[in-house]
Parts: C-alpha cells; sequence; structure tokens
C-alpha cells in the first residue's frame, strides 16, 4: 500500500486532486500506474478510488515550481480513464488551472505580497501559459468566497483566469490546416468543420448538420455524441495531432456544435432568451456530453468566433468589446479577449471559482505485477 499527500479542489465545474510533483516521485511509481490505481479506473464507477465516474471528477494534476523565465509553476494535466485502464495526457483543463492557482497560493508556491496575487502557470502537456489571479487580503491565502459559476449553485474564492496568446498553442497556428473551413467524413457523410487551435485543438461544427438547434438538453445531444466520436478522429488526423496507427484519444481535439442564439432551458430549468447570450454550443466530454463547457473550448470558441470564415463566426453575435457570451447547458460563460500589445493573439479572459474540499492522504493500492 503506498502513501500519496493530495487537495481535493474544485475549480469551477471541475473536481481536481492536486498532487506535489515531489509526493509523486517518491512513491517511486510509474505515474498512469499510480493514477490509475488511486482511482481505481478500471472500475467505470470508480468505486475503490478518489475519481468521481465523470469525465469532470476524474482528473489530476502534478504541481511544482518552475525554473522557466516568468513562470512560477508549472503542472501536468491528466484525464484518467473511467473503466478505462489509461491516463491521458494529451490535453489541458482550464478547471484544472483554476484549482491550480489556488493550490499554489495555499502551498507557498507563489509569495503573496499585496491583495492580490497571480500566480503564473506553464501546462506542461501542451505547452500553454496561463494566469490566475486571486484575492489575497490582508496577505492572506483565501479559503472562502462568493464567486459563483453556471453548472454550480457552489461558492467559491473568485480566480480571473487568463489564457496568455492561445492560438496555435498545440499545433503552431491557430487554423492548424490553413483553412477556416474543412471537411470530414463521418457516420452520416461528408460535414463542415472549422479545425481551430486555441487554448486546445478543437473541431466545431454546426448543429444544423446533425438535425440540432444547439439548445438541446444534455440527453438531447447525447443523441450526436457517437458521430462525433467518429469525426473527432478524423479531426485529429487532419489536424496533424495523432497518425493513422496512433491510439484513438477521447481527449483531443475538443469537439462539439455551434448554433445562433435561441431560448432554451439550462439544466436547473433556468430560462435563457436569445438576446442573452451569442453564440449556442454544446461540447462533448471525452464520451459524454459536457455539462457546461470546458475553459480550453471556450478559448477555442472565442477565437473562432473572431475568424471570419470559419463556423463559430458565421452563426455567432459578433460584439465590439471583444467579448462573447456562450450558451452552455449549465448557463451562460462569457470569455474576454484582451489584445496583445506584443502582437501575440490575444489574451482570453475568464471569470472562475475555486474551493478546497480535502487534504488527504491516499492510501493507493500496489496493483498485481507492478510493484513500486
Amino acid at each position: 500500500m503506498l502513501r500519496l499527500q493530495g487537495e481535493m479542489i474544485r475549480g469551477g465545474t471541475s473536481k481536481c486532486w492536486i498532487f506535489g510533483h515531489h509526493d509523486v516521485v517518491a512513491t517511486g511509481v510509474d505515474t498512469d500506474t499510480l493514477l490509475l490505481a488511486a482511482y481505481n479506473a478500471a472500475d467505470p464507477r470508480q468505486i475503490d478510488g478518489v475519481g468521481g465516474a465523470s469525465s469532470t471528477t476524474s482528473k489530476a494534476a502534478i504541481v511544482r515550481t518552475s525554473a522557466e523565465p516568468g513562470v512560477d509553476v508549472e503542472y501536468a494535466f491528466a484525464q484518467v480513464g473511467i473503466g478505462d485502464e489509461r491516463v491521458e495526457w494529451a490535453s489541458n483543463c482550464g478547471n484544472c488551472a483554476t484549482a491550480v492557482a489556488l493550490y499554489a497560493v495555499h502551498n507557498a508556491l507563489v509569495p503573496i505580497t499585496s491583495d492580490s496575487t497571480t500566480v503564473r502557470m506553464l501546462n506542461v502537456n501542451t505547452g500553454a501559459r496561463l494566469t490566475g489571479t486571486i484575492p489575497t487580503r490582508g496577505r492572506t491565502a483565501p479559503d472562502e468566497g462568493t464567486a459563483a459559476v453556471p453548472g454550480t449553485a457552489a461558492l467559491g474564492v473568485p480566480v480571473l483566469l487568463g489564457f496568455e496568446d492561445p492560438a496555435g498553442s498545440t499545433t503552431g497556428r491557430a487554423l492548424p490546416t490553413g483553412r477556416a473551413l474543412d471537411t470530414l467524413t463521418g457516420p452520416m457523410g461528408r460535414v463542415e468543420v472549422s479545425l481551430v487551435d486555441a487554448g486546445a485543438p478543437a473541431a466545431l461544427f454546426e448543429a444544423k448538420a446533425f438535425g440540432l438547434q444547439g439548445t438541446e438538453s444534455l440527453a438531447e445531444f447525447a443523441t450526436a455524441v457517437p458521430a462525433l466520436t467518429v469525426l473527432r478522429r478524423q479531426a485529429a488526423l487532419a489536424m496533424g495531432l495523432a497518425r493513422e496507427n496512433d491510439p484513438v484519444s477521447h481527449a483531443v481535439p475538443k469537439v462539439g456544435v455551434v448554433a445562433r442564439p435561441a431560448a432554451y432551458r439550462t439544466t436547473d430549468g433556468t430560462p435563457v432568451g436569445p438576446d442573452d447570450y451569442d453564440l449556442a454550443v454544446r461540447m462533448v466530454s471525452m464520451h459524454a456530453p459536457h455539462p457546461a463547457i470546458g475553459l480550453t473550448s471556450a478559448v477555442a470558441l472565442a477565437t473562432a468566433a473572431a475568424t471570419p470564415g470559419t463556423l463559430a463566426h458565421r452563426v455567432a453575435r459578433q460584439t465590439a468589446d471583444g467579448t462573447l457570451r456562450l450558451g452552455t447547458p449549465a448557463g451562460v460563460i462569457t470569455a474576454r479577449a484582451v489584445p496583445a500589445s506584443d502582437g501575440a493573439s490575444p489574451t482570453v479572459l475568464l471569470h472562475r471559482a475555486a474551493r478546497r474540499i480535502a487534504r488527504a492522504e491516499l492510501l493507493v493500492p500496489l496493483l498485481e505485477g507492478r510493484p513500486a
């Protein structure tokens, strides 16, 4: 039995276990093996582990201070399998980055010198640079806050999350194929797609191509997930994220549908009018509809909506101040693009909330045949 220190932190609408890099290394066990055992990934219910049996609650981040100039902490993000003994390391998670920022403040990975502390972060999976700004009144790391985000009624510490120069963070180009519009072949034939790389690689389709309005409930949108799963693989090949013989990734690229604003009700029954937001979006998270939207997907949507010729630009209501209000199943989430002064792509800002839930010593069973 191994012992591993960790903190469970809710970042936005995800729950992430955060581990110190030195604690993981000290176990002497391969990181994939350690996480698979700790989460009980082989069981789709993850009943004997710390996973939550959903894509938004089966996440981890491994954090350490950074020697990189302009970076305080770096973290590796892991999407742990559910009923699948595999760990995905190919993507980033903005909600977990929100949790990492709060973890860094509480664990003295950054100095607290004023009433506001900005954590400069590097996601080692993708090379993305982010900032998380947290109120530290009285030069104290906060445990509580009054910030809320769509997708949960719980309150938390406010975190202003920034994605710096997000365009092309994985492939080197905001439009990896050099085109705003491509065509892929899925189960229903050929379909138009915009392939975008900002925050994370994303494949964005128009909802009507699947007989959808883009305002469906999670159950209604689930009918399109099998087709989108096939198209995600085709998109990965077209974007150069995978080769024909590579294993299929269910994390990259992000995949979803967009549509013009229309009236709908959120998952909790709150009515949303067509004037309340600028772009309808429904995204897939691993094998299921995302209950809200991943923040890296929100960055990709903000970039796509501002890029003429993309499907998102075609259907989004354009704004003058760089804001984009996304109509998600959980409610409206706002992203704001701030122009960079050095010629880089605009920084995308999102308001999030985080709360520390637990500090714990995980008792991790050693798997037979995989000794420490």
